[in-house]
């Protein structure tokens, strides 16, 4: 499985600006509702914000990871955004966030959804790879970027 399988040129979004976490949630559930018949924004953003009432997926070093399940949702779907100024998240590191990866998986995936989960951390946990996406220029760049990441090992 690569990043690339579940994210597609329209889900990413670089250089946007949201006043608040709920904003950009609602945001990042548009993105992953795009394209998909089966799928509502509302039922997206209902999946997340139940995550987030769990712990915040805001891991820390600027970066978040919402993620749900979701019945109706035949396979992974990712998108992607890049804050222009980073917001409040209630990361553990108290670290303000840019960067959001968004991840439904199907309601009744479990080991696809761990594979995806780590294999972003992963990919976030690079900082230099970080570095990257956040001096990209636009969407498509940071698409391109994650697109065609390559863990180091």
């Amino acid at each position: 499985m690569t990043i690339s399988d579940i994210l597609g040129a329209d889900r990413v979004a670089s250089g946007v600006t949201f006043t608040s976490k709920k904003k950009a949630l609602e945001e990042l559930s548009n993105l992953l509702a795009l394209g998909q018949p089966s799928l509502s924004a509302h039922d997206v953003l209902s999946s997340l914000t139940a995550r987030e009432k769990l712990g915040s997926t805001g891991l820390g070093r600027g970066v978040a990871i919402p993620h749900g399940r979701l019945a109706g949702v035949n396979q992974s779907i990712g998108a992607i955004m890049r804050l222009k100024h980073p917001l409040d998240y209630d990361a553990h590191d108290s670290t303000r966030v840019d960067l959001m990866f968004g991840l439904i998986v199907p309601q009744t995936a479990t080991e696809e959804h761990l594979k995806h989960l780590a294999a972003i951390a992963e990919m976030f946990s690079d900082e230099a790879f970080c570095a990257r996406l956040r001096s990209a220029d636009d969407s498509a760049q940071l698409h391109a970027l994650v697109a065609q990441y390559t863990p180091a090992h």
